[in-house]
């Protein structure tokens, strides 16, 4: 039977594909999985230090994102006892992780081992290339397609950009969406309860500032009916544009002056990019009806602050992927987002509200606080696409095509398509 081991960040290393990782290993069957991962005391980025401690195989020995090849993934597998002849290499690829295209080229091209990459942040509406892709996307896949023997994408805009793009390779393009944790408890929550609930931590168990806890106690953001809450979690990356958070703010006070309506943005900065960028946003806030709040949610925290917040509202620059739609749609919140690339093709598919004209989508959040019925439908539809593409379901696909790509290499006929008897246009995809 195979077994996977992925390749590239993992807990307790701070990164959103780190968490990808953990979470389809989670659901990944005992004992066909394991971990390579980078030294956790040279990589170079921050530590989780309050989640719970990591557990299953798990090699940090990649010495860095600079010094990876192959014989340190051989020794890797080495190291966890894989059997080369039942195992399949997954990388989570990210230009971050992976810095040196040619390098990682060359590892996978000495790597005689069946392997996998999985892209985290292809473009499919860039003008750069004919086919959507950037210039560099479409460099490096063109030279990396040769060596592997499958790469998945999280959505059907990338799919078509890279077939269109390479035709030859079409059968090595899959569409494996991004898992989704579904939260039972916390959806099965009214949007009341999850704001109470949201407002005890931060006043009682979060490290806010006393002057910080006071003004929400006396201000009653999460405890007022007549106080719509727009809001944003995550960290205070620039490329966010949570300043348009409090400008939306504004805009729907306008629209709607009988409601109170609060921008309330919680999360930290975690490099020094991102502590300038605070500094900015907390020029924005007032204390009053817009707030930064500095807190790191905890996990079993943060789908809590999603399913209380009336919206969910993003508009980054980029919109390749996003890691709180994990959270978010299992939590059965509302989400309202810009329409760019994959993170609106989710948010489409589950239900939510998008536009490409902020004005627009404003204009959609505005009917909906004045006809909360349509909220309910929206969460519906939400919690429905959390349970398709739950990590269970979707680990079961990562293995369904591992299976395939393995009994490829030894020349066995390959399976009619698609590789999941279950699958839809939407689960694993492969035309």
């Amino acid at each position: 039977m195979v077994s996977i081991y992925f390749v590239g960040t993992y807990k307790p290393i701070m990164c959103g594909i780190a968490d990808y990782t953990s979470f389809v290993t989670r659901a990944s069957p005992a004992g066909r999985w394991g971990v390579i991962s980078f030294d956790l005391k040279r990589y170079g980025v921050p530590l989780i230090t309050d989640d719970e401690v990591v557990t299953g195989r798990v090699w940090y020995g990649i010495p860095g994102r600079h010094e990876f090849s192959a014989p340190v993934i051989m020794q890797g597998l080495k190291k966890l006892g894989a059997k080369n002849e039942d195992a399949v290499l997954w990388f989570q690829h990210e230009n971050g992780i992976w810095p040196g295209s040619i390098q990682f080229i060359a590892m996978l091209k000495n790597l005689h081992i069946p392997k996998v990459v999985t892209f985290h942040t292809l473009h499919f509406q860039s003008s750069e290339t004919p086919a959507g892709l950037r210039k560099y996307q479409y460099d490096l896949l063109q030279i990396l397609l040769p060596y592997v023997e499958a790469i998945t994408v999280f959505s059907h805009g990338v799919y078509r950009a890279v077939t269109s793009a390479f035709p030859e390779h079409r059968d090595k393009v899959y569409i494996m969406k991004h898992g989704i944790n579904p939260y039972p408890e916390i959806s099965r929550l009214s949007r009341k309860e999850a704001k109470e609930k949201l407002n005890d931590f931060l006043l009682y168990e979060s490290g806010l500032d006393r002057e910080t806890k006071e003004t929400l106690g006396k201000r009653r953001i999460f405890l007022d009916s007549n106080t719509v809450v727009l809001g944003q979690t995550g960290f205070l990356e620039p490329a966010k544009n949570s300043e348009l958070l409090y400008t939306a703010r504004n805009s729907l006070q306008k629209a709607i002056p009988h409601r109170r309506i609060a921008a309330v943005r919680i999360g930290v900065p975690r490099n020094e990019s991102q502590r300038i960028y605070a500094e900015k946003l907390r020029r924005w806030q007032n204390g009053r009806d817009k707030f930064l709040l500095g807190v790191r949610l905890p996990q079993n925290i943060l789908p809590l602050a999603q399913r209380a917040f009336d919206v969910n509202f993003y508009w980054p620059h980029e919109c390749t992927q996003s890691g709180l739609l994990t959270h978010a749609l299992g939590a059965g919140a509302i989400l309202a987002c810009r329409d760019l690339e994959g993170v609106s093709e989710v948010v489409k598919e589950a239900g939510g509200i998008v536009d490409t004209d902020l004005r627009h989508l404003l204009f959609k959040i505005t009917n909906l606080i004045l006809n909360p019925g349509l909220g309910e439908g929206i969460e519906e539809r939400a919690l429905s696409y959390a349970v398709e593409f739950s990590w269970k379901n979707q680990a079961r696909r990562h293995y369904e095509l591992a299976e395939h790509i393995l009994s490829s290499t030894l020349h066995s006929p390959p399976p009619a398509q698609p590789i999941d008897p279950m699958a839809t246009p939407a689960t694993v995809e492969h035309i």
